[in-house]
């Protein structure tokens, strides 16, 4: 599916009772960017919660993504304190750079980018793969990239960030927090941009963890069928509230669209340079902290939105 861009085209607006706001429009929605400083180890979400109680609306969306809640619950691996063995250095140099990316990859039709990536993996991916058979096994570490929903771009030095810890139960945390606080009801989800594919009636994905409705922890063998099925989008991880498989999906494609028009978005470590001005191995708490992070948005439907 492909999937539309969004032109960065902020409009003000202005709550109720006078706070500004910044935002952008996408067909029947608004999207409310909330930006932040960088969210550290164990500190808690209050950066992304407290703008959200001040522009939030009854049946909003807010959608957040999983590295800073990951990284909120102290999910951080060191990865140099992984010797890899045989087995990590057959995934990463043999499997993922020249069988996955020189022949597997080409067959299956994966996107150039992630060709590329791969036939330029760095010796440090033999580590990684230590990390990903160590804590997830075979079937995540056998696939060629994005193993498990480890984050290698959002965390410093030769950190890395697991997937979060029980969603469902943070984004209701979250949703109830709000509702304290405001009396309002949002519908909280906490996404990642791995893919969920569709085929035939079934939804699945290779990460370990998704909403109830998609078939998740299918690793490799989700990866491969996902390349002969339809990519419908990211992937949900947990809602406050019970949500269909197709509105979890498209709520969470409409959030990583606007976060493919930053600036700032760290979408792979290849990125990080970029960004930083450093190498993924030089990122310090305080580079990171040096940018505007946008790590939730609220998503409002237009007809409730009162210019």
């Amino acid at each position: 599916m492909k999937k539309k861009t969004i032109k960065p085209n902020y409009i003000q607006g202005k709550t109720k009772k006078g706070i500004n706001y910044k935002y952008v429009e996408d067909d029947d929605f608004i999207i409310i960017p909330i930006e932040t400083s960088y969210i550290n180890e164990n500190e808690n979400l209050n950066k992304i919660i407290d703008p959200v109680i001040k522009l939030i609306e009854n049946d909003d969306y807010l959608i957040i993504a999983e590295t800073p809640v990951a990284i909120s619950q102290g999910r951080l691996v060191d990865e140099m304190k992984y010797e890899p063995g045989i087995s990590a250095k057959f995934l990463a140099i043999i499997w993922s750079k020249y069988i996955w990316g020189y022949l597997l990859g080409p067959i299956f039709g994966i996107k150039d980018r992630t060709i590329k990536n791969l036939r330029r993996l760095p010796p440090e991916s033999k580590r990684h793969k230590e990390v990903v058979l160590q804590l997830y096994g075979w079937k995540h570490a056998l696939k060629p990239a994005s193993e498990a929903g480890i984050d290698l771009s959002n965390a410093p030095g030769t950190f890395v960030s697991l997937l979060p810890e029980n969603p469902e139960k943070v984004a209701k945390d979250i949703a109830k927090k709000i509702e304290e606080k405001t009396t309002k009801t949002a519908h909280v989800l906490i996404i990642d941009t791995d893919a969920t594919y569709k085929r035939g009636k079934k939804y699945f994905t290779g990460l370990p963890i998704a909403i109830d409705g998609i078939h998740s922890n299918k690793g490799v063998f989700g990866y491969v069928l996902g390349q002969l099925s339809e990519n419908v989008g990211s992937t949900p991880l947990g809602s406050s509230r019970n949500i269909t498989v197709k509105e979890g999906i498209k709520m969470a494609n409409i959030a990583e669209n606007y976060q493919k028009t930053l600036s700032t978005n760290m979408e792979t470590i290849h990125s990080v340079k970029n960004i930083l001005g450093s190498n993924i191995d030089g990122t310090t708490v305080e580079s990171l902290d040096s940018i505007v992070h946008t790590p939730a948005v609220i998503v409002r439907e237009k007809n409730k939105y009162n210019l």
